[in-house]
């Protein structure tokens, strides 16, 4: 556990006066904001200054699908599962990049490279199926389209690399 993580926590609980368990989801919000992602550290400073035990923050934390528990990859992918997306397709393009990313929906590869979320909507539903990768969004993508795009971010990383 790191000075500047304690540090953190410190200043957003603090920006929550008369704190407890109400403001438990923005405190978590905020952290992630600044973390990338809820790290176990983090959680548990927080159940030190609410008074609350770990496990029942991790129980808010895993109701919702916004908090994410690992860092990010380099490249996050977001698959569109509003409405208008569903009856597009995006199941088939979220089970395609499911298999061409090798992990499921909440979870980033072993090598950093790329993280997976379901989003509810992108606002973006005359595009439908749309998938985000580092918010740069996809129109009308299908399975296919959606393999191109990650193959295309691993040839990217492998240019950079090289």
């Amino acid at each position: 556990m790191t000075q500047d993580l304690g540090s953190t926590i410190d200043r957003i609980v603090s920006e929550h006066p008369g704190t407890g368990r109400d403001s438990l989801i923005p405190i978590l919000q905020e952290a992630q904001h600044e973390l990338g992602y809820l790290p176990r550290e983090a959680v548990v400073l927080i159940g030190r200054k609410l008074r609350l035990p770990v496990s029942k923050i991790f129980g808010v934390a895993t109701f919702y699908n916004q908090f994410r528990f690992e860092p990010v990859g380099r490249f996050h992918v977001q698959v569109c599962r509003g409405t208008a997306c569903h009856v597009k397709g995006s199941l088939k393009v979220l089970e395609r990049t499911k298999r061409e990313l090798g992990i499921e929906s909440g979870r980033t590869t072993r090598d950093g490279l790329f993280s997976l979320e379901i989003v509810a909507c992108m606002g973006a539903c005359a595009l439908a199926p749309v998938i985000s990768i580092n918010g740069a969004v996809h129109g009308r993508v299908s399975p296919d389209e959606a393999a191109r795009l990650i193959r295309d971010c691993r040839q990217t990383a492998e240019t950079r690399e090289a």
